[in-house]
C-alpha cells in the first residue's frame, strides 16, 4: 500500500544533513515509523528546543508523527 502523504523534493545532501544531526535526533530517525529527510526533523528539533531540552523535542517528533500516521490512515 502506497501512501498518501505528500512527497517533497530534497534541498541539501541528507546524508550529510544526517550526519550532523544530533546523536538523539540521529536515534529517533533510525526507529521513526515514517521516512523522515534530515531536513525536516532537524527543523522541528531546533524549534521544539532540542539543543536546551531533547526529550521535549522528541516528544513533539512523537506528537507529528503520530498525527501524520492516523491522517495518513483516514481515521
Amino acid at each position: 500500500m502506497r501512501s498518501t502523504l505528500k512527497r517533497r523534493r530534497r534541498q541539501a545532501a541528507p546524508m550529510q544533513v544526517y550526519d550532523s544531526l544530533p546523536s538523539g535526533l540521529r536515534l529517533w530517525l533510525a526507529s521513526a515509523s515514517l521516512p523522515w529527510s534530515p531536513v525536516s526533523a532537524q527543523k522541528i528539533w531546533n524549534r521544539a528546543g532540542g539543543a536546551r531540552n531533547p526529550s521535549a523535542a522528541l516528544m513533539r517528533l512523537d506528537a507529528i508523527e503520530q498525527a501524520m500516521l492516523r491522517r495518513d490512515a483516514g481515521v
